[in-house]
């Protein structure tokens, strides 16, 4: 027989299961199983609505695929999940491929995911989708937040690919519009695998540079020339865009053409269609501002002519007017008036100066006069007298002190219990050395200890006799 179904293991195993009759363990007939649609389903895809999705905190994707009529559980591990763009979510219609399996602890067939894409929409436009629309939540496009850019900066900082139309055609455009500009490049890839973590670190880099050196970076440019949506993936990366959005530099996105979006012209203080029109717009051509000072500085004296011919005109029926001449003559009056004060004032600061100088001269020639010695001299006799009194005043009161002294030691040398030991006497202490003062309390062959004015000698207790 030469159906091909007959020799599928599946088929094998189900012969098996009749032609032995044997009893199998539940792990031995899930392993069999497994073995089964392992060897038979190893490369399939399946196109399905995700449901029950849940993202472990170890990576790994698992979730639950449907249509009308059946469900299919799925695994998408972490080591291959981490090169998608997007992340799945209810609701959404997939095309999975991978190979199928069984979980055996629960029984469980599933398929375990090697890729993942959306049906009806770009992976790539999905991805960049979600990216939106979780930054758009947190604010990171807000245009409250962007600053506007300077109007003649001094240096500008490019991050973009060192080869390539993009540098040469911003350099030719700055050097061409302000020579005057210093220009940092931050040499980086702008795709490829690592290429937006260059991006944010370059972004990041300049700002320390920014900081620490005190050459303030006024503006920078972040971009590249065109190229496909996956080209200009890097831009739409979550880690370039939080490194614009911390940046504390006003920042330029110059992604692509002018048909070209990325997160980054998003959440950029500015966008420009181009790299070329980013560099026109941070800065401004020397002839241009010329000319702008040129117009203004006529403006202003076409102005200035006609408002001082107004006040001229003006000043003129103002003298002729009677009110005038009256308000001259009254500060005519009070000019001479003050005049009158001010020499006044001038001949009493001249008498009180001189009145002073006087008398400073005579106080100097007082004081020439005078010998300070002699009153010196007698001070400092009372002092030395005065010293010495408190000197004879502190050793007659130290004598007295002494004298009290050894008084109060006298007295207590005869209170004291060991004074009586050079009469011949002596104090009895047991073993444990406290002083024994009655009898009663001592035993027969009880050790005892007897101090003298000497020193101690230790005795036995023969004879008890009270």
């Amino acid at each position: 027989m030469n159906d091909p179904v007959s020799k599928s293991p599946a088929s094998k195993l189900i012969a098996s299961l009749f032609a032995e009759q044997r009893v199998f363990t539940v792990s031995e007939l899930t392993g069999q199983i497994k073995d089964t649609l392992e060897s038979e389903f190893f490369a399939l895809q399946v196109q399905g609505e995700i449901s029950n999705y849940k993202r472990h905190h170890s990576g790994h994707w698992y979730f639950t695929l449907k249509d009308s009529d059946a469900q299919l559980r799925g695994v998408f591990f972490r080591q291959w999940n981490r090169l998608m763009r997007f992340e799945p979510e209810n609701g959404l219609e997939v095309r999975v491929r991978g190979r199928l399996s069984v979980y055996e602890p629960r029984g469980e067939y599933q398929v375990i995911v090697e890729t993942m894409e959306p049906v009806g929409v770009g992976a790539l436009q999905l991805a960049f989708e979600q990216q939106v629309k979780k930054l758009a939540a947190e604010g990171l496009f807000d245009e409250a937040r962007k600053r506007p850019l300077p109007m003649l900066p001094r240096r500008i900082g490019i991050v973009t690919s060192p080869v390539g139309a993009a540098i040469r055609d911003m350099l030719q455009i700055l050097e061409r519009r302000n020579r005057g500009v210093d220009i940092i490049i931050t040499p980086v890839r702008v795709q490829g695998t690592g290429a937006a973590r260059e991006i944010a670190d370059a972004i990041r880099l300049l700002n320390q540079y920014s900081k620490k050196s005190g050459d303030q970076v006024d503006v920078i440019i972040v971009g590249r020339g065109g190229g496909s949506m996956e080209g200009l993936w890097a831009f739409n990366e979550e880690q370039v865009a939080r490194a614009i959005y911390e940046s504390g530099i006003p920042i330029v996105s110059a992604v692509g053409h002018e048909t070209d979006f990325t997160i980054a012209d998003f959440v950029a203080d500015y966008r420009a269609p181009t790299p070329s029109a980013a560099a026109e717009i941070v800065t401004r051509e020397a002839d241009e501002l010329n000319a702008r000072i040129v117009e203004l500085y006529v403006r202003l004296s076409r102005e200035m002519r006609y408002y001082l011919l107004r006040r001229r005109s003006g000043l003129r029926d103002l003298i002729e007017s009677r009110g005038f001449i009256q308000t001259a003559n009254s500060i005519s009056s009070l000019a001479g008036k003050c005049r009158d004060l001010e020499a006044r004032m001038a001949n009493a600061l001249k008498e009180n100066l001189r009145i002073s100088q006087f008398r400073l001269h005579d106080a100097e020639n007082r004081l020439v006069a005078m010998d300070f010695r002699v009153p010196l001299a007698v001070k400092a006799a009372h002092l030395e007298n005065l010293k010495q009194q408190a000197r004879r005043a502190m050793e007659r009161t130290l004598e007295s002190q002494r004298t009290r002294l050894a008084v109060a030691a006298g007295k207590l040398n005869v209170l004291s219990p060991l004074s009586v030991l050079g009469r011949g006497y002596a104090l009895a202490k047991d073993d444990s050395g406290r002083l024994v003062s009655h009898a009663a309390g001592l035993k027969c062959e009880q050790n005892l200890r007897l101090l003298f004015e000497d020193g101690e000698v230790g005795c036995r207790v023969t004879k008890e006799k009270y």
